[in-house]
């Protein structure tokens, strides 16, 4: 099920963006999508019937051009976004996720985190959690984890809740969706590797983000961010050349029509461009996987409110659209 918001003067900045869309009887098929919420299939216009937004993304390079021109043709034949369904944008083959990369939101959790037998007064902690991160910056040191993609799902489809998740709670992200293959990268040409951006929620159960049977071993991001579902995507990728900035956007989350996070992506502590080079330097980033940058401060640990069956989250970042996604209680078995 799919509740999409109410549509925009503007979908998104720039004159087009991509989208998987599909129809009854009609398989999914990649989309230029302009901004008065019309669309043209890429199969179609390019006379390539089984094209992928994946293969797409693996040709960016040679199709940019060719999208500007379809974007800017009257001719062109575009029905209405109305008539279709929105899917993630792209199905990626590798998912890099930053953590602990916005300033206040790690602070924020540091403090919500409190080890046991730690009484220290709350101003004490948050001192100690923004000594950490000052560190971190200076140090130059990125934490990137790896994601499922089989935790992907859209814009504006539901979101099961496992009956095991105790704690399940948000994190709106900027995601950068690479273009070219980029292997040992530097941060000055990182973002030429970049094809465009999307809006990624990397939901999290809080309460198995720690192995509490072997505390030693530290984190479980498999248990804790990788059901399936919990990375709603999109709905639109949109070029990067169509984004002047990255690094001074605004992320604002909604719960049930409350702002729970609202925050600028120049709380990074690392940018996109240190994101992308740094995951570089290890794993090779192909065409069509996601780096997502970390969540600002404002999520369900920090208000004391985890997400529940029939919460809707609106998640937006500018000139990347709006998604909207409701969650569902999972029964246990």
């Amino acid at each position: 099920m799919s509740v999409k918001p109410e549509p925009a003067s503007a979908l998104f900045a720039g004159p087009f963006a991509l989208a998987t869309l599909s129809a009854p009887g009609r398989p999914a098929f990649p989309a230029l999508v302009t901004p008065d919420g019309r669309a043209t299939a890429l199969q179609d216009a390019f006379g390539e019937p089984g094209l992928t937004m994946r293969q797409v993304m693996e040709r960016w390079d040679e199709v940019l051009p060719r999208l500007r021109a379809l974007a800017a043709d009257p001719g062109a034949q575009r029905e209405p976004l109305a008539d279709l369904r929105v899917h993630a944008p792209v199905e990626p083959r590798q998912v890099f996720q930053s953590g602990a990369n916005y300033r206040q939101h790690v602070i924020d959790l540091h403090v919500a985190h409190r080890a046991p037998g730690d009484d220290r007064p709350e101003e004490e902690r948050r001192a100690e959690a923004a000594e950490i991160m000052d560190r971190r910056a200076a140090e130059d040191l990125p934490y990137v984890f790896i994601g499922l993609p089989s935790a992907v799902t859209g814009p504006y489809d539901d979101v099961v809740l496992p009956a095991w998740a105790e704690k399940p709670d948000w994190e709106l992200e900027l995601a950068a969706v690479i273009g070219r293959p980029a292997h040992r990268v530097t941060v000055e040409e990182a973002l030429e590797y970049v094809a465009g951006y999307t809006i990624a929620n990397d939901l999290t159960d809080r309460a198995t983000v720690f192995r509490r049977d072997m505390p030693q071993i530290g984190t479980d991001w498999l248990r804790s961010k990788n059901a399936p579902g919990f990375t709603p995507l999109g709905p639109w990728i949109v070029p990067a050349e169509s984004i002047a900035d990255p690094g001074d956007l605004r992320l604002t989350l909604k719960l049930n029509g409350e702002t729970m996070q609202d925050e600028s992506t120049k709380d990074m502590i690392f940018d996109v461009a240190r994101m992308v080079s740094y995951a570089s330097q290890t794993a090779r980033l192909l065409p069509g996987d996601l780096v997502l940058t970390g969540s600002p401060a404002g999520n369900g640990m920090h208000w004391g409110r985890l997400l529940r069956d029939g919460d809707v989250m609106d998640a937006a970042i500018t000139g990347l659209g709006v998604q909207r996604t409701r969650c569902v209680a999972k029964a246990a078995s």
